[in-house]
Parts: C-alpha cells; sequence; structure tokens
C-alpha cells in the first residue's frame, strides 16, 4: 500500500473507498447564487469535505490495483501519493464542532457509516442571526485547502501519461504487446474512469473555491456567474478567444509570421446563449485547434506562404449547438482509426515528457 502514511489513514482509505459518491448536477450547483451566504456555504463546505474524500479514497484503491504493471510505474506511484496526501489532509482538517463553529451550521451526518446519504450540496441555512467569526474563519480555511490539493493535483494528467508511456517502454522491451496494438482493455477503461473522476473533482472544488471567493469579496464576481459556472455562456467569444491563443503558440513553436488562420461559419447564426463552464469550452476547442494548426503546419512545410483555413462551423438546433472543426491536415491513415480513441495513440513525434512539462506546452502527450 501507500508508503509515508498511518495504519489508520490507509485503513480510513479503504472504508470510504466502499462508500458510494454523490452525484451533483450543475443546476444544483447554481443554486447558490453569485453571492452564497456564509452559512449556507458552511454547510457545502462539510458536505464537500465528506464527498471529496469520498472520491479520493476511490481513486487511491484503484491506482494501487491496476492491472499490467501500470501500478508500479514511478509516476503512478507518484500520482497515488499525491491522492492519498489529498484524503490526509482532508480527514485532517478540523470537524466544525472542534472550530467553535455553533451547532446550528453543523451537518448532522455520520459519513463513515453512509457517505453524504441523504445530504444536499445545496443545503441552505435559513437563520438571520449575526455569522459568528468561527463560521467565517472555518469557510476561508477550507477554501484554502481546496486551493492547496487542486495545485497539487495540477501535473496529474501529464503525469500518469507519462507512466503509460513508460509501460508502453516496458511492454516493447518483454514484447509482451506489439507496439501497434491498442491498450488492454482494462487500461483503457480505468484511464477513462480516472479521467472523468479528475474533471469531477477539480470541477467539484473549483466551483468551492469561486463561490467562496464570492462570499468573502463580494465586489468580485463577475455577471452572470456563480462560481465557475456561467448561466449565459458567450459561445462566440469563448471560441475566438480558444483561436487566438493556439493560433499565438504554433506561431510561436515554428517560428511563423503568419500561420493558419481560423475562418467561422455560422456564427452569425448563434442567438442562444447557455450555462456551462466557459473554462472547459475554451479548453476543448484549445486542444482541438492545436492539433489541426498542428497538423496543417506539418503537412504544408513551416516555409508555405499561403496555408487552408481551419473551418469552425457552429449550428443551432433546437436543443443543443453543434461546434464543428476541420482542417486539411492530412487527416488519419485508416490503419490507425482502430487506434485514435486509444490513449496511447498519437500523431506527434515523441510523446515523451520533460521533468518540467508544462500543461499548456504545444506538443501535448498522447494528442491525437
Amino acid at each position: 500500500m501507500t508508503v509515508g502514511f498511518t495504519a489508520k489513514t490507509l485503513e480510513q482509505i479503504k472504508l470510504f473507498a466502499s462508500l458510494p459518491q454523490t452525484p451533483i448536477s450543475l443546476k444544483k450547483m447554481t443554486q447558490f447564487g453569485r453571492v452564497p451566504s456564509p452559512g449556507t456555504l458552511i454547510r457545502a463546505s462539510q458536505f464537500m469535505r465528506d464527498e471529496l474524500q469520498i472520491r479520493l479514497a476511490h481513486r487511491v484503491v484503484e491506482l494501487e490495483n491496476l492491472p499490467h504493471g501500470l501500478s508500479e510505474m514511478n509516476s503512478v506511484k507518484k500520482v497515488k501519493q499525491w491522492y492519498t496526501q489529498s484524503f490526509h489532509d482532508l480527514i485532517s482538517f478540523p470537524h466544525p464542532s472542534v472550530s467553535r463553529v455553533p451547532a446550528d451550521f453543523v451537518l448532522q451526518n455520520n459519513t463513515e457509516l453512509n457517505g453524504n446519504e441523504g445530504q444536499e450540496y445545496y443545503d441552505p441555512l435559513k437563520t438571520t442571526a449575526l455569522i459568528p467569526q468561527s463560521v467565517l474563519e472555518y469557510n476561508q480555511n477550507f477554501s484554502k485547502l481546496l486551493e492547496k490539493i487542486k495545485n497539487r493535483h495540477d501535473p496529474v494528467v501529464s503525469t500518469i501519461a507519462q507512466g503509460v508511456v513508460d509501460i508502453k517502454n516496458v511492454w516493447k522491451k518483454s514484447k509482451k504487446f506489439s507496439s501497434t496494438q491498442q491498450l488492454p482493455l482494462e487500461i483503457q477503461s480505468f484511464l477513462d474512469r480516472f479521467y472523468m473522476s479528475r474533471i469531477g473533482i477539480r470541477m467539484l472544488i473549483g466551483q468551492h473555491v469561486a463561490i467562496s471567493k464570492a462570499s468573502f469579496d463580494h465586489n468580485s464576481v463577475p455577471e452572470n456567474y456563480v462560481g465557475i459556472i456561467c448561466t449565459k455562456t458567450p459561445l462566440m467569444q469563448v471560441v475566438q478567444d480558444a483561436a487566438e491563443n493556439a493560433k499565438f503558440i504554433c506561431n510561436d513553436y515554428y517560428g511563423l509570421w503568419g500561420g493558419p488562420e481560423v475562418k467561422f461559419i455560422g456564427k452569425e447564426n448563434i442567438t442562444q446563449d447557455f450555462c456551462y463552464v466557459p473554462s472547459h469550452l475554451h479548453h476543448m476547442v484549445f486542444e482541438l485547434l492545436k492539433n489541426s494548426l498542428r497538423a496543417v503546419v506539418e503537412r504544408y512545410g513551416i516555409d508555405c506562404e499561403d496555408f487552408p483555413d481551419i473551418k469552425i462551423v457552429f449550428a443551432e438546433g433546437k436543443e443543443d449547438i453543434t461546434i464543428k472543426i476541420s482542417d486539411e491536415g492530412g487527416g488519419i491513415p485508416r490503419s490507425g482509426l482502430p487506434l485514435i480513441w486509444s490513449y496511447m495513440y498519437t500523431t506527434a513525434e515523441n510523446p515523451l515528457l520533460e521533468e518540467d512539462f508544462s500543461k499548456n506546452d504545444f506538443k501535448a502527450p498522447l494528442a491525437g
């Protein structure tokens, strides 16, 4: 099991890993409003403390028991240490009753028996009484802890990716799998679950930190935002910003004065704003455009004076909005089609990571 932690912590991880995770919808997150009250926030903090322990414990146990030797890779062990440390930090964080928080502000729930069953993330406290200083301090301290955990986990994607690259090299030497073979289904499924879980954990942390800051400083809240969620997401602005960012990185990386242009089609027909997380949309569009820009530049060469445009097509339906990104970068060979959803597939020439790898590096690991 994970080294450097007490037997009690490891037993607690096993216990919390047996508890069910509680789904939290975007709608539930927006119920706090732009500026949540400290009383409502402290109840959400208690829910979050318990929920994150459960989610982190599930991941620690899974990281400990991966098939085909993946758990033995140093990069995977490092990630497991981070998750265990974060679990330890949360379970060591004092209960509100220890922090002189009045009983009215404390959730009555025994997490170690049933998780967050029967509890809600949004559980407004209806009181007109003066909020004690102990409540404000608890909220601030918990928010600081979440920021610390979020920063600790920033390199998780690249570190797990390095673990996959490392196990691939081990397989090559042992000739266990061919270099062109897809990842074993068990590992592919694990990576799907792990990355989906990470998105959920970071969404919860990011949202809670943001609404905490809004509660501390009422003037810091942008219009139409509840935490990191925008109730009227400006689709075109987000996509255009992502395109400009991707073009800048492409031109800088290849030393271009005028790289491929991005052309927007159908943008004038988009009339609806919608509830979403703009940073998530920006990241998805940015990563796809980054791949398109690289493919076009490498197909036509850096000396090309007239790169074909990359097209972003918008189509608004009755229930959804579709964004299509197309390029003339040569596509994917037919032989590669069965592999495109594998985490081992890449069209970049070398997916190895450096020690100081940046999550915004142009040549992202395992990028398609």
